[in-house]
């Protein structure tokens, strides 16, 4: 019989095998995931968690899909709370010094706490993204957020009221429009792709067996 562990979820104490991810684990213990996370057909990122392990004073900040459960583990889902979106369209904004502070003053008010950076699942140092969002140093901040899947947990920690996500993703949309070189060849495929030109290889590949489609992925030729 596989190993089992015992994990609490909302208090409650669940035994479940020690192979599973806590996504796993929630739904083996009976929980559905109803918040759209990406591997549930919503979007990655849903899945923020915290927990602490018992006798541990540490909290640790995770996403479910990605993380094993472990013994006497104390697991909190992080429900869906919403984000500083502001509105402005991209054609009628520069990456100019003063455009952060136009949408995100909040950023100039970070303390340097970083519990940002200690609360992001992927290992981020958002503080530092967030340092060269405040010095309009867009191409620097887009790289390094370049990962970011907007869990938001840098937000739910963030004393400033900093929605981090929302900065790096401008930062990520104006260095793609204006700093970045144009790339020609982009443009060249969305044509094809309006004309129709991939339409038989998509239906080809959308009639495959599920074994034989992650065949041809991990064998693909990967472009250098």
């Amino acid at each position: 019989m596989e190993d089992m562990v015992k994990i609490y979820i909302a208090g409650k104490m669940y035994e479940v095998p020690a192979s599973l991810t806590i996504m796993n684990a929630m739904e083996y213990a009976g929980y559905q995931h109803t918040r759209g996370c990406g591997c549930r057909a919503g979007f990655c990122g849903a899945c923020a968690t915290i927990y602490r392990i018992k006798g541990d004073t540490e909290l640790k900040f995770c996403l479910a899909c990605q993380t094993k459960v472990q013994e006497n583990m104390y697991i909190a889902s992080l429900p869906f709370f919403p984000t500083q979106k502001k509105g402005y369209e991209i054609e009628k904004i520069k990456p100019t010094e003063t455009i952060m502070m136009e949408l995100y003053p909040e950023i100039y008010s970070c303390i340097g706490c970083n519990a940002c950076t200690k609360a992001c699942p992927q290992g981020l140092n958002v503080m530092q993204y967030i340092a060269y969002a405040q010095r309009a140093e867009y191409e620097k901040c887009a790289e390094a957020s370049f990962d970011c899947i907007a869990c938001n947990m840098c937000a739910s920690r963030c004393p400033a009221q900093i929605t981090h996500s929302m900065v790096s993703l401008l930062a990520r949309r104006l260095n793609g429009k204006y700093i970045q070189p144009h790339s020609d060849h982009v443009d060249v495929r969305v044509q094809e792709i309006i004309n129709g030109e991939y339409n038989q290889l998509i239906e080809t590949l959308a009639n495959k067996p599920l074994e034989e489609i992650k065949e041809l992925y991990n064998h693909r030729d990967i472009e250098k």
